[in-house]
């Protein structure tokens, strides 16, 4: 190799080393954050009633309002995607700075993300189809019926490690209907968003006989993602939640 083609190598290399250092240190592409959430609404949903969403302008919902404002007092950059809840809940499992919400916070789950909030509350609710005359005192009283629910998500899941039998779908939007025609005996929801997903199937009347475990929802983030980012997104929740937007979310939404 040529003197010169040594020199144009050599220089090249250090162009290409310092745009990299001037994207690392003003947060680029390395630091931007990719935030996934589903249709669970009141919690999170598509404003158009789509499937899946692109953009975080076509996303409503009690969680979704709770990050947004959270990321407006932050200088970080992001993206929040609408998806199933399978799809979103890998990726923050397995990529860095790739986050999911609202995801209920439990032991199990604890050491698998870092976490930001609580940023709500559900209540756990079986549901019945209209008309029923069943009454339970207990979780227990269910054993031996077919529980309608979807996979990965952690009513389910809870159920079927205690030994319920659950039907498991990609979506928990048609568990409404599949109530309503006796495909399965109850469906487990949240006592909000249960009436929601209800409503969307023209399913009416559907009772709640039962509710337990009030959990909070969180967003969970990668293991991998840094602890400037965590502390920049904590400090994002503490400033709506002093500045009284937080409480007016809330308030929106009727809790």
């Amino acid at each position: 190799m040529r003197v010169s083609e040594r020199k144009g190598v050599r220089h090249l290399a250090l162009v290409v080393a310092f745009l990299g250092s001037m994207a690392s240190g003003l947060g680029y592409a390395s630091d931007k954050l990719y935030l996934y959430t589903e249709n669970f609404p009141p919690y999170n949903m598509s404003s158009s009633g789509r499937a899946f969403e692109h953009n975080a302008n076509s996303i409503d919902g009690i969680c979704t309002e709770m990050v947004k404002a959270i990321l407006q007092n932050t200088d970080l950059d992001y993206v929040i995607k609408l998806r199933n809840w399978d799809y979103g809940y890998n990726r923050a499992l397995n990529k860095s700075n790739h986050g999911v919400f609202c995801t209920t916070f439990t032991e199990e789950r604890e050491h698998l993300f870092k976490w930001v909030g609580p940023l709500t509350k559900n209540l756990w609710t079986i549901f019945a189809a209209s008309g029923t005359d069943l009454k339970i005192d207990k979780l227990e009283d269910t054993k031996g019926m077919v529980y309608a629910g979807y996979r990965n998500d952690v009513m389910t899941t809870y159920l079927l490690d205690r030994g319920y039998k659950v039907s498991a779908m990609e979506s928990d939007d048609i568990n409404p209907k599949r109530l309503e025609l006796g495909q399965v005996d109850l469906w487990i929801a949240d006592r909000l968003a249960g009436p929601y997903f209800a409503s969307q199937q023209d399913v009416e009347g559907l009772e709640p006989i039962f509710s337990f475990n009030d959990t909070e929802l969180y967003l969970a983030m990668n293991l991998d993602t840094s602890e400037e980012i965590m502390q920049k997104l904590q400090e994002g929740l503490k400033e709506i939640r002093s500045n009284g937007m937080y409480e007016a979310i809330e308030t929106k939404y009727g809790l």
